[in-house]
Parts: structure tokens; C-alpha cells; sequence
């Protein structure tokens, strides 16, 4: 009796799929690949932080007309200033509002401001990441002179 159940023990065992769960499984398969080949593909909108570029840094100033707080990478909390210029609309990316609560500082509509900053592409329109911003007498930096941000990239502040 003992021989019979070493038998049964040491004899591997074969698992036989019948032919409609066969089919089963490999749908299952590939319903799951399909997924995620689509989920890759997905195209997601360009909302990486722009580079600041020295080469094409630049004045302009005008008065705040809209406050808005924008998604900017990771940041869900940047601050944007539209300033208008004349007839000119100008979208300047100032700060995270962490950062901007941080050391004080306020902006409302109607506000006069001179910035300096480098203006690039974002999702096919123009911006200014702003360097310095001149605000009555106040003169606030936001990028050291390369450009780097002056607040903690991970915290916002």
C-alpha cells in the first residue's frame, strides 16, 4: 500500500484544459492585452513644466486683468497671471501658490507689474515663466539667474 502511494506522489500530473476553456482563457488574454495597448497609446495632454531658455528672455509689463491657478506637471497649484498690454494679452506662469503664500505676497486685478521672464511654447500658445516681477516696490525673484526655480521644486515651497 505504501508503494501505491508513493506512486501517486512522485508521478507529475498533467492539467488538461478542455477546448472551451481553452478558448476561454485565451480570450481572456487577449481582451487584457488589448486593454492595455490602448490605455499606452492614449495621447495625454502636454502639461510638463516648460524650461526656462535664456535666449529667449524678455520684458513686458502690464496690468493684471484674470488670477488663475493652473495644473503645470505635477503641480496643481501654479499661478498664472494674464496681463494686458494695449490690446496685447500676455500669459505669464509666476509660482506655485504654496510657494507664493509662503513668502507673503498677493496679486488682484488691476495690479500694475513688470516682469522679466523667458518666453516659451506651452500647449501651442506663448508664455512667460517668470524670473523677476516689479510689483509698486516690491521686486520679487522667482528664478535665480539660470533660470532654476528658487522654491523647492518637490514641496512648491
Amino acid at each position: 500500500m505504501s508503494l501505491d502511494l508513493k506512486r501517486l506522489v512522485l508521478q507529475p500530473r498533467l492539467l488538461i484544459l478542455q477546448p472551451s476553456s481553452l478558448r476561454q482563457c485565451l480570450g481572456v488574454a487577449v481582451s487584457v492585452l488589448l486593454w492595455v495597448a490602448a490605455g499606452v497609446s492614449q495621447k495625454t495632454p502636454d502639461t510638463s513644466i516648460p524650461k526656462y531658455d535664456r535666449q529667449t528672455e524678455m520684458k513686458t509689463k502690464g496690468v493684471i486683468e484674470e488670477i488663475n491657478v493652473l495644473t503645470v506637471g505635477s503641480r496643481k497649484d501654479f499661478t498664472e497671471l494674464v496681463l494686458k498690454n494695449g490690446e496685447d494679452k500676455v500669459r505669464i506662469y509666476v509660482c506655485p501658490k504654496t510657494f507664493q503664500d509662503e513668502i507673503g505676497i498677493s496679486f488682484a486685478k488691476g495690479d500694475e507689474v513688470a516682469v522679466t521672464g523667458s518666453k516659451v511654447k506651452q500647449e501651442a500658445s506663448d508664455v512667460i515663466l517668470a524670473r523677476e516681477l516689479v510689483k509698486g516696490t516690491d521686486t520679487l525673484m522667482f528664478r535665480d539667474d539660470k533660470g532654476k526655480p528658487v522654491w523647492d521644486e518637490r514641496t512648491g515651497k
